[in-house]
């Protein structure tokens, strides 16, 4: 009886740190690894140099405890301990930010984006595990010489193994931008052979001869806010001219498909449609023409790696991100599936807003 409870408890615990371990790579390594740097230890202050090591040299960890607590090699002295420890810390940090934040809502990252879980639920779960893990240790005996090489071995396997299915990559291959469509005069075509083709409006050629009035040249400067720099010129050297809707996206996200698509629809019935422009994120490219097609249109975009992505949306901010801008100006952000998602009727009020209206 005692020796079946102590290998139920082992599994357990065994399939805990697998999954977790496993959890934290999905959908894919780089990309879930990249996200739990960015969400999670950034807020923490982990440097962007020092990030990528921690958080692969941490999961290679949580996976080989995984697998080591199966064994009993040094299991009462090391393993069992180690594993505690790693708890407690979890447990402590998770405290912190449920006494600094609030632990009703958000995403500890425990399990990545696979098993989402509050900071509460996460400590409870923890604490649940090291309950266990004590009554192991009450269980076990270590009466035959144990060897520390398995330990070793197994350690070094699993970290060096998440290195190789996801490598760093360096500074330059998470320059900006690696891809565009070549539209940079932020023209755009609607697909659907029902809808309204969106050209690009053509500015009046100015005569030599004619005098301008005063009149005119206040009503420009009365009528639309002046310039700003709003730090995307870098991938759309026009975006702080005139009305943009810049979109932050995934191609293979639902949510950001159906922002898109709102988006298109929007466009059908409204020509002076602010031009849409969108910023991928570098995770499935190869699913933007399908992104497009179901979007109903295709718009100007440039692809940028994960990390600058993330930051680029924002802290604590999710997709599908879409901003209203005007001359540069920042005037609209929605983002996320939650209170701030993006609403098609809420961003048709706006964009008929006079400056004089937004200025109120």
């Amino acid at each position: 009886m005692k020796k079946n409870l102590s290998i139920l408890i082992k599994i357990v615990i065994s399939a805990l740190f697998i999954v977790s371990a496993v959890a934290k790579m999905y959908p894919s390594p780089y990309f879930a690894i990249s996200t739990f740097e960015v969400k999670q230890l950034y807020p923490l202050g982990f440097s962007e140099a020092i990030a990528p090591w921690f958080s692969r040299i941490l999961i290679g960890i949580e996976l080989a405890l995984g697998f080591l607590i199966l064994q009993n090699n040094y299991l009462k002295k090391i393993v069992i301990p180690a594993t505690i420890a790693l708890l407690a810390v979890f447990v402590a940090h998770l405290s912190y930010e449920t006494f600094v934040n609030g632990g009703n809502s958000g995403n500890c990252g425990c399990f990545g984006e696979l098993i989402p879980m509050t900071p509460i639920e996460a400590i409870i779960k923890n604490i649940i595990a090291i309950g266990l893990l004590i009554w192991l240790y009450l269980l076990v005996s270590e009466k035959t010489a144990s060897k520390f090489w398995p330990l070793a071995a197994v350690t070094l396997a699993t970290i060096v193994g998440i290195f190789l299915i996801a490598p760093i990559k360096s500074n330059t291959e998470l320059a900006m931008p690696i891809e565009t469509l070549p539209t940079d005069s932020l023209t755009t075509e609607v697909i659907d052979s029902g809808a309204v083709k969106m050209d690009a409006v053509e500015k009046p050629i100015k005569d030599s001869t004619a005098k301008e009035t005063p009149k005119k040249v206040e009503e420009v400067v009365l009528n639309e806010p002046a310039k700003k720099k709003s730090g995307y010129a870098q991938f759309f050297s026009k975006i702080d001219t005139g009305r943009k809707t810049l979109c932050f996206f995934v191609p293979g996200c639902d949510h950001c498909r159906l922002a898109a698509k709102e988006l298109t629809e929007m466009r059908k019935i409204n020509k002076n449609f602010p031009e849409v422009v969108i910023l991928f994120m570098n995770e499935e490219a190869d699913l933007i023409p399908a992104f497009f097609k179901e979007a109903g249109a295709e718009y100007p975009y440039k692809i940028i790696e994960i990390i600058p992505f993330w930051k680029l949306l924002g802290t604590g901010k999710d997709t599908p991100g879409v901003k209203y801008l005007w001359n540069g100006n920042e005037y609209k952000y929605y983002y996320g599936i939650t209170e701030n998602q993006f609403n098609p009727k809420d961003y048709q009020e706006l964009i008929n807003k006079s400056y004089n209206e937004l200025k109120k």
